[in-house]
C-alpha cells in the first residue's frame, strides 16, 4: 500500500468537488478552477508571508549589526535575533507557511491524478487527462503537450530571473555589510530549481501537468502583485 494512501479521504473529497464542477464545465477547466479556488483560499497566508519578508528586509541592517556585535557568541546572537523579531512582531519563518500548507494539497492532487479514476478518462483537446507525455502520439497530442510544457518553462524562466535578481541583491547586501555571513551551500544552484516543475511534468499525466501550470502561473502572478513595491522576492520562495 502506498504511503499516500493515508490521504485517500482527502483525495475522495477533492475528486467529488472536481467531479461536481465537471458537470458544469469541461473536466480540464474544472481542475483549473479547483486549483485556483484552493490557491485563493491560501492567499491570506501568502500576504502574511510577504509582509514578513518586507519586514525582514527592513530589519536587515539591524540583523547585520547584531551579527557583527555578537560574531564570537553564537548563543547570544540567537537570543538577540529572537528578541528583535519578537519586539518587531516579525516571524522568521512566516515565508515558509504558504509552501508548508501547499504540500498536503499537492500530495492530494498528485494522488488524485496518478490513481486511476473516471476524471482521467476525460480529455483536453482530445488528449486523455490520464496520458503521460511518453505515451503521446500524433501531431495533435504532441501539440497539447508542447503548449503545456512551454507554459511551465515560461513560468520557470520568470521565477529563474527573479531568483537570480534576489540572489544578486543578497550578495550585494552581504558585501556592503561588515558582518560576513557564512555562504549557504548550494545557493548558486537555487535559481535553477525554478525549472523543477518542467522535469516533474515529464513523470505525471496531463491532469497533473495542468495543475502544475495553473498553480505556477498563480504563484508568479501573486508574487508580482505582492512584491510590486520593489521588495526583492526571497530566492527560496521562487522555487516553491
Amino acid at each position: 500500500m502506498s504511503v499516500l494512501a493515508v490521504l485517500d479521504p482527502a483525495v475522495a473529497l477533492a475528486h467529488a468537488v472536481v467531479a461536481a464542477v465537471a458537470h458544469l464545465v469541461p473536466t480540464a477547466l474544472a481542475i483549473v478552477l479547483f486549483t485556483v479556488a484552493v490557491r485563493l483560499a491560501l492567499h491570506p497566508l501568502a500576504r502574511a508571508a510577504a509582509r514578513g519578508e518586507k519586514a525582514r528586509a527592513r530589519l536587515a541592517p539591524k540583523v547585520a549589526a547584531l551579527r557583527k556585535k555578537h560574531r564570537d557568541r553564537p548563543e547570544r546572537l540567537r537570543e538577540a535575533l529572537a528578541e528583535m523579531y519578537r519586539e518587531e512582531r516579525v516571524s522568521p519563518v512566516a515565508g515558509c507557511l504558504p509552501l508548508l500548507v501547499q504540500i498536503p494539497f499537492f500530495s492530494v492532487m498528485y494522488r488524485l491524478f496518478t490513481t486511476p479514476n473516471d476524471l482521467l478518462d476525460h480529455t483536453l483537446f482530445g488528449v486523455p487527462l490520464g496520458l503521460h507525455v511518453t505515451g503521446a502520439h500524433g501531431a495533435g497530442q504532441w501539440a497539447v503537450f508542447g503548449v503545456l510544457f512551454a507554459g511551465l518553462a515560461a513560468v520557470g524562466f520568470v521565477n529563474f530571473r527573479r531568483a537570480r535578481r534576489a540572489a544578486a541583491a543578497a550578495t550585494t547586501a552581504a558585501a556592503a555589510s561588515t558582518a560576513q555571513p557564512a555562504p549557504q551551500p548550494g545557493a548558486a544552484l537555487l535559481p535553477y530549481l525554478s525549472f523543477g516543475s518542467v522535469l516533474f511534468a515529464a513523470l505525471v499525466p496531463v491532469a497533473a501537468v495542468l495543475y502544475l501550470l495553473t498553480t505556477g502561473v498563480w504563484s508568479a502572478a501573486e508574487r508580482a502583485w505582492l512584491y510590486r513595491d520593489g521588495t526583492p522576492v526571497p530566492a527560496a520562495a521562487l522555487v516553491a
